[in-house]
């Protein structure tokens, strides 16, 4: 029954303030005597009665004051932290020095006696320790009524310092039930062999792997101030090859109410681990191109489309003008724009860009004034196998929307390009290279005839992680099945870049930009496939999954470009963005073959339609594709 009541009001409810007060208050009273006890002997307590009711009166009265002007009693006693301590100390002390600066003045002024100095000191000395006790009992009970150590699993965390320091906090506080800290990891020198928070600070060496086996740690949590040296280190794959499970957790600003929840401790992923550089744009010069501005998105709903709409939103644009031709995941953005930019007025329109009247119908109404476009077919295999829409999508969707930010006066067209445009060997990269040679033709005649308004930015990158139908989604699905995962060549290598940096750097260009240009990104070094899925299988911690090699395919090849080998490459104010010089045309010819290129593609043959695209970009050579044999009849 005791248990019970303890339980109930110790471990799921909070004590109401009216308790802690009456609490707080019998503290007072009993410091009081105490401190007179001490003072002069315990007889006094009954000889001096009237002095002592009078000594009570006015330090009850005292002190209750101050109890409320810095609320000793509102905090929560089982979460009591050293800021609490802190603000009954401070509610003591001014109290007491009141009472004892007003008996000494009162006696020596008016011969009238609150109570000896002394008692007063001693009374403030003990008051403060039995309440900062109190709150420390509690909470200990607290921890011991509710802890359940049957599950919990033992963990180092790396980072000894602020921020790991405070994951260590919320591990105590709030998932002392889940983990258990058994110890930190650093790399500053002075930290070994310290002892932090009852634990131990190991080095980060050759000797960490026998520390952990021997403390019975299987997971490290790596503070967020630590990630950037975990990228940079081999000690991500070291910990793996040896099954130690590694999590992460954000940092202390986007922690829920200064709380460390389980959810966001998360088990750390391929994508965290890409070894890069923070990106950092000049976020004044691209909030003053897109505040208050009309902005037209293509393609919203992807991967691309979708972050740049969230990068543009947190830069408060007049309007969002959101085009894809994707109905669920539209719907998707438009749910979540409801749920994190609802002040924002966004349209979400379903609409191919192909589609001229309708399209134009949009630039009627809405008349954007700066426009990404990210609508594209993109999957190499896809569109070998589907020439004709590579080219009404890509190619004809393209001229349609840069044609009409020319007639409707559009400030900035930034059209979201890949490096499978350099020297192609397929048909969507080709098709990415056609509508390169329209927009940057388009924007050298509208720059000699002056007058026009819009510029034409074209930004290329390469692979991003987690992209739709990517290979960080498809390793991650065929790891969960058990496997295989399948890469297609043991040689085969590709750039990487996260979704929000590649989106980071297509504001910074678009920002930059005058028209023209043809943007290229510093994208690292290239990752090899098969290095990148081990690493996925070593992180997921399934020991039985295999890697198989399936060929590959159709228009692919073993590593891909940013530039073309002529082309020359100029520095930005941008240390991770360059503009690419490359061959210009001459509109007038471009937009007569192109053209043709489109009418052809309504023929549906596929091989007059990839002999028209190789007319206009003689550097595309297919490869491990039927369309070699148009090559081979070239030469």
């Amino acid at each position: 029954m005791k248990h019970n009541f303890f339980h109930r009001y110790l471990s799921t409810k909070v004590l109401p303030i009216w308790t802690i007060l009456l609490f707080d208050v019998l503290i007072i009273i009993v410091s009081t005597l105490f401190a007179y006890a001490l003072r002069y002997d315990f007889r006094s307590i009954f000889l001096e009665s009237s002095t002592i009711n009078k000594t009570i009166f006015w330090t009850l009265i005292v002190n209750l004051v101050f109890f409320r002007v810095f609320r000793t009693y509102s905090n929560v006693l089982r979460f009591s932290s050293f800021i609490d301590i802190m603000r009954i100390f401070v509610s003591l002390t001014v109290s007491y020095a009141m009472l004892m600066i007003s008996s000494v003045l009162l006696e020596g002024y008016m011969n009238v006696r609150i109570a000896p100095v002394s008692v007063l000191f001693m009374g403030y000395i003990i008051s403060f320790a039995m309440m900062s006790c109190s709150r420390i009992v509690v909470k200990m009970f607290y921890e011991l009524l509710n802890f359940d150590g049957s599950h919990s699993a033992n963990v180092f965390i790396y980072g000894a310092k602020e921020a790991g320091v405070n994951i260590a906090k919320a591990l105590r506080v709030n998932l002392r039930n889940h983990y258990r800290l058994r110890g930190f990891i650093a790399d500053e020198p002075e930290l070994i062999n310290k002892i932090m928070m009852g634990v131990k600070v190991y080095p980060n060496d050759e000797s960490l792997i026998d520390v952990l086996n021997d403390r019975d740690v299987h997971v490290i949590i790596i503070s967020p101030a630590k990630m950037e040296e975990l990228k940079r280190s081999d000690m991500t794959d070291h910990l793996l090859t040896h099954n130690i499970k590694l999590m992460t957790a954000p940092p202390l600003s986007e922690w829920s109410g200064q709380t460390l929840n389980r959810t966001q401790l998360k088990e750390i992923q391929i994508e965290d681990l890409l070894q890069r550089d923070p990106i950092v744009i000049d976020i004044h010069k691209v909030a003053s191109n897109l505040e208050g501005k009309r902005v037209m998105i293509t393609g919203a709903a992807g991967s691309i489309g979708s972050e740049i709409m969230r990068q543009v939103a947190s830069f408060n644009p007049y309007k969002l003008i959101l085009v894809d031709q994707a109905e669920t995941p539209l719907h998707d953005i438009r749910l979540e724009l409801q749920d994190s930019w609802r002040d924002i007025d966004a349209k979400t329109i379903i609409a191919d860009i192909s589609n001229v009247t309708r399209m134009e119908g949009i630039f009627k109404k809405y008349k954007p004034q700066y426009i990404f476009h990210a609508a594209a077919y993109k999957h190499v295999p896809m569109m070998e196998d589907n020439v004709s829409e590579s080219i009404q999508i890509n190619v004809f969707g393209t001229c349609t929307l840069a044609d009409l930010a020319v007639k409707y006066d559009a400030e900035k067209f930034v059209m979201i390009s890949t490096d499978k445009a350099v020297n192609p060997t397929n048909v969507m990269g080709c098709s990415k290279r056609i509508c390169e040679i329209y927009v940057q033709s388009l924007a050298k005649k509208l720059q000699r005839e002056g007058g026009h308004v819009t510029q034409f930015i074209t930004t290329r990158f390469g692979n991003v992680l987690g992209s739709n139908g990517s290979v960080i989604p498809r390793f991650r699905d065929q790891i969960q099945r058990g496997g295989p995962v399948t890469v297609t060549h043991p040689e085969i290598i590709r750039y990487f870049m996260t979704i929000p940096e590649a989106c980071r750097l297509v504001l910074e260009a678009g920002s930059m930009g005058n028209g023209g240009e043809i943007y290229i990104f510093d994208m690292g070094k290239p990752v090899k496939i098969v290095d990148l899925a081990k690493r996925m299988i070593s992180l997921s911690g399934r020991a039985d999954v295999k890697i198989d090699f399936t060929g590959l395919r159709h228009g692919e090849k073993l590593y891909e470009e940013l530039l073309n080998v002529k082309e020359l490459t100029k520095p930005t104010h941008h240390e991770k963005i360059m503009i690419a010089t490359v061959r210009e045309y001459d509109y007038d010819e471009v937009k007569e073959r192109i053209k043709k290129l489109i009418e052809v593609s309504y023929l549906y043959d596929q091989m007059k339609i990839v002999a028209a695209m190789k007319d206009i970009v003689p550097e595309f050579i297919s490869k491990n594709s039927c369309f070699e044999a148009l090559d081979k009849k070239v030469e």
